[in-house]
C-alpha cells in the first residue's frame, strides 16, 4: 500500500516537473519569437525609411520654388528620425553604427534648419544644392546595401536573434551576412568625407480620413457574408466568420475570415457597417510559378473592377513581386485624374486571381464631384517648372495638397538626370503643389 502510494506520489511529482519544464520552454520561445519579430519589423521599417529618404531627398532636387521646397525638407527631416527610431530598436548594441546614425543626424540637422528658414528671403545657394546631391547619393548606397542584406536574410531565413547571442557571446555565428552587411554599411558612410551640414517644422503627418461620404443603409452579419462571398466568387465550400468592430472605432466595419479548403487557404477581409463596401482583402495562399504576363494581370484586375461597379478606372502604376503582380488604379474623369480615389491590388500571376485589395483611400474620398476649370493655361504651367527637368507628358489631375485639400493642377512627367519625377502645378495659382520621384527598374541584389 505505501509504496503504490509512494510510487504515485512520485509520478506525480515527475508529470509536474514535466509539465513546468515545458511550460517554462513554451514560455522562452514566444519570447524569442516577439524579439525576433520585432527585429525584423524594425529592419524593414529602417529600410523602407532610407528608401523613402532617397527619394524625397531626390524630390528636392527637381523643385524650383520655395512654398514646395520647405515643406519637402521638413519631411526630409521627418524620415531620419523615423530611421533614427529603427536603428535604435536593433542589437546593435555591441556592433558600432555611430557613423550611420551620425550621417542620418547630419541629414536631419541640415533639412530642419533649412525647413524652418524663409527661403523667400534666404534661398538655398549653389554650396546648399551640391550637398543635397551628396546626401541624394549617399542615402542611394546605403538603400543599396541595406536592401542587399534584406535580400539575403529572406533568401535564407537568417534570425537577427542569432546575431543577438552571437554578439553577446562574443562568438562568430555559422552564417554572420547580416554582421558583415551591416558592418559594410558601416565602413561606407565612414569613408564619406567629412561634410559642412551647417545652414539652415512642420509636422507632415498624414490626415487620417473617414469614410463619412459612404451612402447607404447598416448592413447584418449575414449581409456581410453574401457580400464576401460575391465579391470573392466564393462557391459555398468555405467556412466563414465574421466579427464586428469595437463601438470606439472611428469607421465601424465587420471584419469576415474565409477558409477554403482548395486551394487551402485563409482569407481576410473588411467591409463598412454602412453600405457594405469592402475595404481590404488578403489572401494567403501559396502562388505557384508565372503563367501570365504582369500586363495581363493588371487587364484582370481593371476588368474585376469594372464587374464590382468601380467606375471611370484606369491603371496608374504597376510593379512584380516574384509571381504577384501589383497595381494601382485611380479615377478618371474626362481625361483629369482623381488620385485621391486610388485602389491598390495583388494579382497572383499564375492564374490571374486578386489575392490582395485595398479601397481605404477610393472610400475616404469619392464624392460627386464638379471640376473647375483652370485658370491658367497649360503652357503657362510648364514655365513654372524648373529648367533642369525635361518634360515627357502632361496632363490634368486633382491631388490633395500639403494643406490636405484637393486641388486642380497640371502634372508633369519630367526626367532629371536619370531620375523620373511627376511634377504637379496648381491649374489656379500656378504654384509647385508636389513633387515625386518615381521608381527606376528594380535591381537586383545579389
Amino acid at each position: 500500500m505505501f509504496r503504490a502510494l509512494l510510487i504515485t506520489i512520485l509520478s506525480i511529482g515527475a508529470i509536474s516537473t514535466a509539465y513546468w519544464g515545458y511550460r517554462e520552454h513554451q514560455e522562452k520561445n514566444a519570447v524569442l519569437i516577439r524579439a525576433e519579430n520585432n527585429y525584423q519589423r524594425a529592419f524593414n521599417d529602417l529600410t523602407y525609411e532610407i528608401d523613402l529618404l532617397h527619394d524625397k531627398i531626390g524630390a528636392t532636387l527637381a523643385m524650383s520654388t520655395r512654398t514646395s521646397l520647405s515643406p519637402a525638407l521638413a519631411e526630409v527631416w521627418r524620415l531620419t528620425s523615423n530611421a533614427h527610431n529603427d536603428v535604435g530598436q536593433l542589437p546593435l548594441t555591441l556592433l558600432p553604427f555611430n557613423k550611420t546614425e551620425d550621417f542620418l543626424a547630419q541629414i536631419g540637422d541640415f533639412s530642419y534648419q533649412t525647413a524652418i528658414r524663409d527661403l523667400e528671403k534666404e534661398p538655398l545657394n549653389e554650396k546648399e544644392y551640391t550637398l543635397l546631391e551628396q546626401m541624394y547619393k549617399r542615402a542611394g548606397d546605403i538603400q543599396n546595401e541595406l536592401r542587399g542584406v534584406q535580400r539575403l536574410v529572406l533568401k535564407n531565413n537568417l534570425r537577427w536573434m542569432d546575431v543577438e547571442l552571437a554578439l553577446a557571446a562574443d562568438k562568430k555565428p555559422l552564417d554572420n551576412t547580416i554582421i558583415d552587411g551591416l558592418k559594410t554599411v558601416e565602413k561606407n558612410v565612414a569613408s564619406y568625407a567629412e561634410t559642412d551640414f551647417s545652414p539652415t517644422a512642420t509636422s507632415m503627418e498624414k490626415d487620417e480620413k473617414g469614410f463619412s461620404r459612404l451612402e447607404g443603409r447598416e448592413i447584418s452579419k449575414e449581409d456581410a457574408k453574401k457580400i464576401a462571398k460575391e465579391f470573392l466568387g466564393l462557391k459555398g465550400m468555405e467556412q466563414m466568420s465574421v466579427e464586428q468592430s469595437g463601438k470606439g472605432a472611428n469607421n465601424r466595419f465587420y471584419s469576415v475570415s474565409i477558409q477554403q479548403p482548395k486551394p487551402n487557404s485563409i482569407t481576410y477581409m473588411d467591409i463598412t457597417k454602412k453600405g457594405g463596401y469592402p475595404i481590404w482583402v488578403m489572401n494567403n495562399r501559396k502562388i505557384q510559378g508565372q503563367k501570365i504576363s504582369l500586363n495581363d494581370a493588371g487587364a484582370k484586375g481593371l476588368q474585376f473592377l469594372k464587374e464590382h461597379k468601380f467606375e471611370n478606372m484606369e491603371l496608374y502604376d504597376s510593379a512584380q513581386y516574384d509571381s504577384i503582380g501589383m497595381f494601382t488604379y485611380v479615377t478618371n474623369i474626362n481625361g483629369v485624374r482623381i488620385y485621391p480615389e486610388s485602389i491598390q491590388m495583388k494579382v497572383a500571376l499564375d492564374d490571374g486571381g486578386i489575392i490582395g485589395f485595398s479601397a481605404k483611400d477610393y472610400l475616404s474620398s469619392y464624392k460627386k464631384r464638379t471640376i473647375a476649370k483652370p485658370a491658367i493655361t497649360v503652357e503657362e504651367a510648364r514655365k513654372r517648372i524648373s529648367k533642369n527637368v525635361k518634360v515627357m507628358e502632361e496632363r490634368q489631375a486633382i491631388i490633395v495638397s500639403n494643406l490636405k485639400k484637393e486641388v486642380l493642377c497640371y502634372e508633369f512627367l519630367g526626367v532629371y538626370g536619370k531620375d523620373t519625377y511627376q511634377i504637379f502645378i496648381n491649374a489656379q495659382s500656378g504654384i509647385e503643389e508636389k513633387v515625386k520621384k518615381l521608381q527606376n527598374v528594380e535591381p537586383v541584389y545579389e
